[in-house]
């Protein structure tokens, strides 16, 4: 199949993925098979799309998709790069630089680390919190509610933002404070690539979901607000999966549309 053809045909049963999209995943595929390293140079965008057997328009889109996310760095007249990482980098940066935001078990392993992660971040927030940072977290927890019932996306995802970073802030730890945007960073990959500014489940869910773990933390409770926090990850994760499965899989019967290895399947 070429990569820049949809990988269903309206009526077939299948789910249509955009050209761009699979040639972002073989993009990152490949990265990850030859051990790119931030800083290192890929092929030009016609060799890219040669390799990949995209046209280069398609390959174009894709590199500027990735671009987009941080993933690939665009130097105008030096060519196409790994991006850098935002910091000092080390082993476990090298891992995550092969972060893979369409492969479901990576983004099931990115949601089972966020669970653990914003769940002692609550816990610690219910001991710790100031009241203006009560204030503060409340304040966007109802935002995010009414940005919900009115089916307000952008501003759902503007105050679902602020609302963990308001209890990252509240726990009085830099680390976790900083482990939590890191998670959302991540996490905006697989919803750039995936869902196209759509989101993965109920808005109405997880704006209750909020407003519950801001209470909790307002109560001082921190074994409730820590239960509340674990759901609400809980929820989100089995959104994401059968959100992805949609995306990703045909009928039962029938293989996904992703080989294990997309490279060679868009070479074959």
């Amino acid at each position: 199949m070429a990569a820049d053809t949809p990988s269903a045909e309206p009526g077939d049963g299948e789910r249509y993925r955009p050209g761009y999209e699979l040639v972002a995943e073989q993009l990152l595929a490949y990265m990850a098979e030859h051990d790119l390293r931030p800083g290192d140079r890929l092929p030009t965008e016609k060799g890219l799309a040669e390799l990949l057997g995209a046209t280069r328009n398609v390959t174009r889109e894709a590199v500027k998709v990735l671009a987009a996310i941080g993933r690939l760095s665009v130097r105008k007249g030096a060519g196409i790069f790994v991006a850098a990482s935002r910091g000092p980098a080390g082993p476990a940066d090298e891992q995550l630089a092969h972060f893979q935001p369409t492969d479901m078990n990576h983004v099931v392993m990115l949601l089972d680390y966020r669970g653990l992660i914003e769940a002692e971040t609550a816990r610690r927030a219910a001991t710790f919190a100031t009241p203006i940072q009560v204030r503060s977290l409340r304040e966007h927890a109802e935002r995010s509610a009414v940005a919900a019932g009115d089916a307000d996306i952008p501003g759902f995802a503007d105050a679902d933002a602020l609302f963990h970073d308001a209890v990252g802030a509240a726990a009085q730890n830099l680390f976790l404070q900083v482990s939590v945007a890191n998670i959302r960073r991540f996490a905006a990959q697989s919803d750039v690539l995936l869902f196209h500014g759509d989101v993965p489940g109920s808005l109405e869910v997880a704006g209750a979901q909020h407003i519950g773990i801001a209470a909790a933390i307002a109560a001082g409770d921190p074994e409730t607000a820590a239960t509340l926090m674990t759901e609400h990850v809980d929820t989100t994760r089995h959104q994401f999966e059968r959100k992805i499965r949609d995306r990703l899989f045909t009928h039962p019967t029938k293989e996904t549309v992703l080989s294990p290895n997309p490279l060679r399947q868009a070479q074959a």
